[in-house]
């Protein structure tokens, strides 16, 4: 039964879906802020794999934990619905983080996969439910909004867990940090459980139509294809070549595999009529575009990880360190020489003829570029964590959404507001300004490699992007909810995030590269370039976008 709720109100369920989302996103994001750092730690029980290594895990992994929302959608939409759909992916990724903390790399990579899954079956689904309730004709004018809100719940969620991380890695292990994920999940899925008549009415499955393709070949069309393509991947060029195409056979992997299930949707468009056609072919123009958009995004956990970790002051100040230190443990090093890795002037570990890395005594790798002058002969100093500067994003979102959500509203009522296509044209121009700023960073010391950078340069670049993602993400999600015949629409949002997967990809791929890129400041103007390049794309465009999305919505 539909509940009750007068025009220009939210209804409960938002709030039901906000704070259910809000705690999946506190354990993605505590797991995923803490597993690079995870992979390559040699020190304090992680598994100590090369950076090349573990940011081609971690890559792989973001990738595919976008890319399962393709098959997720397909079978809530077909078989399952909406609500059994995100319970089930839910269950997964709460046993999958718990399971974390069980030692061992098969463990890991079970765990792994089981996260993977589970995103899969959650991460469109409870979008889709969203979109769904609004659909309403007394709450469509409110979809807009309702999304920014509930972005702004995820962005509560990613803030507050880098801070649990960060206490349970130093007082109790890895493995305390990646259990508290699950159990916040769990927390989660409880809340969406005793609210269910909230939610309940936007879990109705549309009836599929005489021309969708049915599972069973969908399956055979396209996943069949993907895995045959993602063997080819794996082993052919290595046989025919000799090396890899993008670094590592997992990477070629899964861009053999992309190409099939690209494939897919530009056939839903080509079979498409009418309406139909005009909103899929304006979501895969835009989808292809955010590719970029997500790369920058997801250097958070990649590129601006080891930034952080490797390159930026950490040292707290007397202040900050009895403050924090107050509330939990904070990580602490020594210059006091013991066992670590031997690296070249470029922080690149050195290898024997056998390719292993030779170790050496020295003091901590955090003191490789802090000029001896300021070391603190054999005192313990106490850093701030680098999953913390983690949270400087979402506080942000939280932020600028109590800023932007209004302004929107305001500039809608005024008839003032930036269009859609708009809005994801200033995103692609302002996130490539974020990734300049940090070249900027770079060049405020004589060489990073025997200077560390200011924190005030992370706060800087991530307060820029974090505009240009206000003006993008949930947009995005509105958009596709917008455009996709309604029968597709947990489809599409699968095409979503086949994008943010694709983008995951390729940050993980520019980070395995990350020691081939000696100026750094390279690595930053590539994705500067990129993402003016996609904003150009976007506005010449932007009448075509404007009229499809009138079209379909009435407003652009």
């Amino acid at each position: 039964m539909n509940q009750t709720v007068k025009a220009g109100k939210h209804p409960k369920a938002l709030y039901v879906l906000f704070f259910t989302e809000m705690w999946e996103r506190f354990a993605y994001y505590l797991m995923v802020g803490i597993l690079l750092l995870y992979m390559i730690d040699t020190t304090t029980g992680g598994k100590g794999f090369s950076q090349a290594v573990g940011a081609d895990i971690v890559g792989s992994f973001i990738a595919l934990v976008y890319l399962t929302p393709f098959i997720g959608g397909l079978i809530a939409d077909r078989y399952l619905g909406y609500l059994k759909s995100i319970f089930l992916g839910g269950s997964l990724m709460a046993a999958g983080y718990i399971c974390l903390a069980i030692p061992g790399n098969m463990a890991m990579f079970i765990s792994l996969a089981m996260i993977i899954v589970g995103n899969g079956f959650f991460k469109p689904n409870i979008s889709t439910l969203l979109g769904n309730i609004y659909n309403r004709e007394d709450l469509k004018p409110l979809k807009d909004n309702a999304y920014n809100i509930f972005y702004m719940g995820i962005n509560i969620g990613a803030f507050v867990c880098n801070f649990v991380a960060a206490w349970l890695r130093n007082a109790y292990g890895w493995g305390y940090a990646f259990a508290a994920a699950g159990v916040g999940l769990i927390v989660g899925m409880i809340i969406l459980f005793i609210n269910l008549k909230h939610v309940k009415e936007g879990d109705i499955r549309k009836p599929v139509q005489a021309e969708d393709m049915p599972l069973s070949k969908i399956l055979g069309y396209v996943f069949l294809p993907a895995i045959i393509t993602a063997l080819i991947g794996w082993f052919v060029p290595k046989l025919i070549f000799g090396s890899t195409i993008m670094g590592t056979q997992a990477n070629d992997a899964f861009i053999f595999a992309c190409l099939p299930i690209i494939a897919f949707y530009v056939s839903l468009w080509v079979k498409a009529t009418g309406q139909d056609k005009r909103g899929i072919g304006a979501l895969l123009f835009i989808f292809a575009i955010s590719i970029i958009f997500w790369t920058i995004y997801n250097q958070n956990s990649t590129g601006l990880t080891i930034w952080a970790e490797k390159h930026t002051d950490r040292v707290a100040s007397e202040t900050t360190a009895k403050i924090t230190g107050a509330i939990f443990p904070m990580q602490e090093v020594t210059d006091t020489p013991r066992l670590v890795n031997k690296v070249n002037e470029f922080f690149v570990d050195v290898k024997d003829d056998s390719g292993k890395v030779i170790q050496t005594m020295g003091p901590d790798p955090y003191f490789n570029n802090v000029p001896k002058d300021q070391w603190p002969n054999g005192k313990q100093i106490k850093l701030i964590n680098t999953e913390l500067f983690q949270s400087i994003n979402p506080l942000f979102i939280v932020l600028l959404t109590l800023i932007f959500v209004p302004l929107f509203d305001y500039l809608r009522k005024k008839g003032k507001e930036p269009s859609t296509a708009s809005k994801f044209g200033m995103a692609l121009f302002i996130s490539g300004l974020s990734a300049l700023v940090m070249v900027f960073a770079i060049m405020s010391v004589p060489s990073i490699y025997g200077y560390k950078t200011a924190p005030a340069w992370l706060w800087g670049t991530y307060f820029v992007f974090t505009v240009s993602e206000i003006f993008l993400s949930p947009i995005g999600l509105s958009l596709v909810s917008k455009l996709a015949p309604a029968r597709l629409t947990a489809l599409m949002m699968g095409g979503w995030f086949l994008s943010t997967s694709i983008g995951g990809k390729v940050a993980g791929v520019m980070t395995s590269f990350w020691d081939d890129f000696t100026d750094k400041k390279v690595f930053f103007l590539i994705l500067t370039i990129a993402a003016f390049i996609g904003g150009i794309l976007i506005y010449s465009r932007i009448r075509s976008l404007n009229a499809i999305v009138k079209e379909k919505t009435g407003t652009a």
